[in-house]
């Protein structure tokens, strides 16, 4: 299977950090890490190579050059600078990945929308130009989010954005495309069975350490610095995506405003979740869920979370209170006596 798929993404802090790694494992556990796509990676295994690690990250450098919104004449800015002229036909990953993103935003009334593009661009929070917009500016890019106005045609592979000045951004489910995609290179190409990958925060942890047990990954305090961590999950051949309030920010006028934003409203998010983190056996679907399932708050979220299958959620609150899903309950501990776990 191919994977053709690039995304546009600022850099975010890590959110997720190994811990409990004893000294055996860490003399056998070999990693490589890179700056691309805007972010961090970092490929750890047991049995490396130096060409395993030049197919990952070569793979990696192939996504930037195909879907970057940051790099010039990308297959994404082709799409987005056709919008309301023509069809564009697309590879078939690129298809999936857009039918997943519909979906998603079906399953929550439109709060998760990649058509957000346009107002991503006008808050430009990450960049040094980034601004709070006035209302009529926001209120006029609005009018060209709206995921129904994006047609596939799976007869021919093609994409449509019906309306002119539409666009994409694919950086709320790409980084977990791109770690889905570097899980087949190492089992299918490598027969790799333990490992763990890290694009930016989005962890999956293949197998097993070592010796048979489940791998410890600590869960950023999204009120301090980075490498912080509330508590630690143990996980196995599972996934874990955070989206949180902390990753990316603009302070204006002695008011913070984070980066999730809201496409029916034009600003961030405004409810109870200050970080939330998803359990998931795709890397693609957690990536989805996390800003989709930050947009509900946390009562919300957590029945959201609870009607799906083989999906899990950690929702940590603005007032330092702890939520987990039932799967949840005998595999966290909490580290910082700050948190209280409900």
């Amino acid at each position: 299977m191919s994977f053709k798929i690039k995304f546009f993404c600022i850099i975010p802090l890590l959110i997720l950090i190994l811990v409990g790694c004893d000294e055996k494992v860490a003399d056998t556990l070999t990693s490589k890490t890179e700056f691309l796509m805007g972010t961090i990676v970092t490929i750890s295994v047991y049995e490396p190579s130096d060409k395993l690690f030049n197919d990952c990250f070569n793979a990696l450098r192939e996504l930037e050059q195909d879907l970057s919104l940051n790099i010039d004449n990308t297959l994404l800015n082709q799409i987005n600078a056709s919008s309301g002229v023509s069809p564009m036909q697309i590879n078939d990953d690129l298809f999936t990945l857009i039918e997943k993103s519909i979906h998603m935003s079906q399953l929550t009334d439109g709060n998760f929308d990649i058509t957000i593009a346009p107002l991503v661009e006008l808050w430009r929070i990450g960049y040094p130009d980034a601004k709070v917009p006035e209302q009529s500016e926001i209120e006029k890019v609005l009018q060209y989010i709206n995921y129904e106005n994006i047609i596939l045609n799976s007869q021919d592979n093609t994409l449509y954005l019906s309306e002119k000045n539409m666009g994409l951004d694919l950086g709320s489910v790409a980084k977990g495309y791109a770690a889905d995609m570097l899980v087949q290179i190492l089992t299918e190409d490598y027969s790799i069975q333990s490992g763990l990958i890290d694009i930016g925060g989005n962890v999956i942890a293949l197998g097993t350490k070592y010796d048979g047990t489940p791998w410890n990954v600590g869960i950023q305090d999204p009120f301090s610095d980075r490498g912080e961590s509330v508590g630690v999950l143990k996980i196995a051949d599972k996934s874990l995506v955070t989206s949180g309030i902390y990753e990316r920010v603009l302070e204006e006028n002695g008011k913070t405003y984070h980066h999730l934003l809201n496409p029916k409203t034009g600003y961030p998010f405004e409810n109870d979740i200050a970080g939330v983190t998803i359990i998931s056996e795709s890397s693609t679907d957690g990536d989805a869920l996390s800003t989709a399932v930050f947009s509900m708050g946390i009562t919300n979220g957590l029945a959201f979370i609870e009607s799906l299958n083989q999906i899990e959620a950690i929702f940590i609150s603005s007032d330092y209170k702890i939520y987990l899903s039932s799967g949840l309950k005998n595999n966290f501990s909490l580290l910082d006596n700050n948190f209280s776990l409900q």
